[in-house]
This record gives structure tokens, C-alpha cells and sequence, in this order.
């Protein structure tokens, strides 16, 4: 009897009962045989399979966020973009040239090489959706079962691109898994942040370089992917920053707000209000320059946080509290805020809360023997303040 080399031949020796069908090209990559093509979800969910010796384990966070970046297509129509998943056929199926499909016996897998978490991802939420389903018909929720039939279905007629090799072993696909994931560097700096064009600061900061004035003199550079360009004060990761500092008093990596869902309205406003407060800068700081310490990238995040604290005391953004506190900046010496090489020396963290402190320790000692102003804006504060609420 003939040795049976794959599962294609031994499948080839019993009468098949179905075949799932893929169209596609087959063409050479680098030596080997592959097959291109797109794939809905529902197909791909039917013929791929995960071999822990070469694939890594899911890592829950880099999956919840795959899943929430999933349901802005679900749930609000966004578009969102994918980049392709490689499989490897290890033998199985056969390649009718004349029709150019592949087929595969509904019993054969192909093995993922690279998009485990994408293909995880997508999976997850179709069981969560199916799960949700089956409540919703027990409790006979009609309306809730059709809005959940929709994004079903949605879901499983979402296309792939799909890459797929027909000729390569496990040593090949754990080579391909190391260089596809190792050798790509991620983008990073600026150019991560202007790509990324659906949160809320990401587009209230374009917004506010392309429409406000007083950005003209504040220089921002948005397109270096690190650091920023010799002419340019700000950079518009530093930016992004400043007004998370502003408007929630934190670092960035702790904003809150800086989600997918919101109004116009909420970016006008904090475009008028991020306005001002530059307008203010201007009019209280010495001239922007790149050798002014107040100007430079910790001190600026210092102060957003700072005002920010100032300004919300009331529980909402208050504008004449702003114009305010805005007026202990002439009277502070920026150069005692660090001591010896501190402003190199320590994390860029402890260079931030560093400043921020100093700057409220001042505030609180000095402000009212520094600030003295009895015109409207002042006794509005000092009184019954008229407030804008930011949300």
C-alpha cells in the first residue's frame, strides 16, 4: 500500500461530500506558492486553525482593544482597515487552475500564520453577538434579536484580505511568524497621533492648528514622526498632551475622555476654550522661543494640569477663573523650578509633576498679594461666576 504523505490524499481516497470553495490567483512570493485573495469573515471562520507552536498566546489587552476598534464598525458605520491575514496550507486542499479556485475538504485547516489576533478578535465578538442573541429571543426582544441579526451579519460579510501559502512547512512558518513580527517597526511620535483621527483631543487638536489664529504664532510641527522640526515650538504629540492637561488635569496616558464617540458641539467648544487659553499664554509669557524654559515641553504640560485644577474648582470650566490665575505667570521664576541638572537629569515624569508643583505651591503663597484686579471678569469670579460647562 502507498504511504499517504498529507490529509489531502487520504481524503482524495474517499468520496468528498463538500468542498468550501475559494477564489483567487495563485502567483510565486519569494520562492514559494501562494494564493491571493479576499475572504468574508463567515468563510474564514469555517477553514482556519492555530498552532500554538507557532503562534504566540492571545494577549487579552492587544484582543479588547482589537474588539473596540471592531464595534466602531458595528455599531457607528466607521470604516475601519485591516491589514491582511497569511494562512498556510500544510498540504491540504487542491488548486483547479482552469476555474482558479482552491478547494478544500470541509474537514481541512489552514494554519495561521500571521493575524491570530485580528481572526480572535472578530471570533470573540461573534460569540458575544450569538450569546446576545439567544437572550434576546428567550426574553422575546424582538427589536433588540434584529439590531443583533444586523451586526451578525455585518460581521460575517466583513472582507479580508487573505494571503495564502501552499507550499511552505512548520519551520518556514515559524521563520515567516518571526520576520513578519520582528523585523517592522511600529510608527511612533507625531505621525502615530495625526494618523489616528477618530478620538476626541486627536481631532480638537487638528482642529485647533488648522482654524484658530492664534496657532499662527504658536508653530506646530505635524508631520515629523519624532520630536519636531529645528522651526517649530510644539509638536503636535506635545499638543495633543497640553490639552489633555488642560481639560482633565492629567498625563495622557491617563486621559479618560479621549474616546470615539462624540459631538460637534463638545469640539467647538473646547476649540474656543483651548483658544483662549493660548491667547493667554501669549499675552502673559515672554515671546515663544525655543530657549525659554516656560515654553519648553514639561513646563507646558505643567501649567495645562496646573490651570486645569484652578479653572474646574467649581466642577466646570470656568473662563474667568482662567483669566484669573492666568495672571500669576509674570510673576514666576521659571529657573528655580529645578535644581542643578534636575531638568535633564530626572524622568520625564518627575520633570512634569515637579514643575506642576512649584507652580501651585507659588500660586497658592502668592496670588493674592501678586494679582490684584477689581474689573468685571474678577468680581464675576469672586461672586456669582457665569460658567461654561466643557462636559
Amino acid at each position: 500500500m502507498d504511504q499517504i504523505s498529507s490529509l489531502s490524499e487520504l481524503l482524495a481516497e474517499q468520496k468528498a461530500s463538500s468542498y468550501i470553495e475559494i477564489p483567487g490567483a495563485m502567483s510565486r512570493t519569494f520562492g514559494q506558492t501562494t494564493l491571493s485573495t479576499t475572504l468574508p469573515m463567515s468563510k474564514l471562520f469555517a477553514i482556519y486553525e492555530v498552532d500554538l507552536e507557532v503562534q504566540r498566546s492571545i494577549v487579552p489587552q492587544n484582543l479588547s482593544k482589537m474588539m473596540d476598534y471592531i464595534m466602531l464598525y458595528l455599531d457607528h458605520g466607521q470604516g475601519i482597515y485591516f491589514p491582511g491575514i497569511i494562512l498556510s496550507a500544510r498540504g491540504a486542499g487542491d488548486y483547479d487552475a482552469q476555474a482558479q479556485v482552491y478547494r478544500l475538504q470541509a474537514i481541512e485547516k489552514l494554519y495561521v500564520v500571521d493575524g491570530q489576533h485580528r481572526l480572535a478578535a472578530f471570533r470573540r465578538l461573534m460569540e458575544t453577538l450569538q450569546g446576545a442573541m439567544a437572550r434576546a429571543k428567550d426574553r422575546r426582544e424582538y427589536d433588540r434579536m434584529e439590531e443583533i441579526s444586523a451586526k451578525l451579519s455585518k460581521l460575517y460579510a466583513f472582507p479580508m484580505s487573505t494571503m495564502i501559502y501552499l507550499d511552505i512547512n512548520a519551520r518556514q512558518e515559524r521563520q515567516l511568524f518571526s520576520d513578519i513580527n520582528k523585523l517592522p517597526r511600529k510608527i511612533g511620535g507625531n505621525l502615530a497621533v495625526l494618523r489616528e483621527q477618530r478620538r476626541f483631543y486627536h481631532v480638537l487638536a487638528s482642529r485647533l492648528v488648522e482654524d484658530a489664529p492664534v496657532m499662527k504664532h504658536l508653530p506646530v510641527d505635524m508631520f515629523t514622526e519624532r520630536g519636531k522640526g529645528p522651526e517649530y515650538l510644539f509638536s503636535y504629540h506635545l499638543l495633543i498632551e497640553i490639552l489633555i492637561g488642560l481639560f482633565e488635569g492629567r498625563l495622557k496616558s491617563a486621559a479618560r475622555n479621549n474616546g470615539y464617540y462624540f459631538e460637534e458641539k463638545e469640539i467647538e467648544e473646547h476649540l474656543k476654550l483651548a483658544s483662549l487659553y493660548f491667547e493667554s499664554l501669549l499675552k502673559y509669557l515672554p515671546e515663544p522661543e525655543k530657549g525659554e524654559l516656560c515654553w519648553t515641553e514639561n513646563l507646558q504640560i505643567a501649567l495645562a494640569m496646573f490651570f486645569h485644577d484652578e479653572v474646574t474648582k467649581t466642577g466646570t470650566f470656568n473662563k474667568y477663573a482662567l483669566d484669573y490665575a492666568l495672571k500669576i505667570l509674570p510673576h514666576i521664576d521659571w529657573s528655580a523650578i529645578y535644581t542643578g541638572d534636575e531638568k535633564d537629569r530626572l524622568p520625564r515624569r518627575s520633570r512634569i509633576v515637579k514643575a506642576y508643583q512649584f507652580i501651585k505651591d507659588f500660586y497658592v503663597e502668592h496670588h493674592m498679594f501678586l494679582i490684584r484686579d477689581d474689573s468685571p471678569g474678577q468680581q464675576a469670579f469672586s461672586g456669582e461666576s457665569s460658567k461654561e460647562d466643557v462636559g
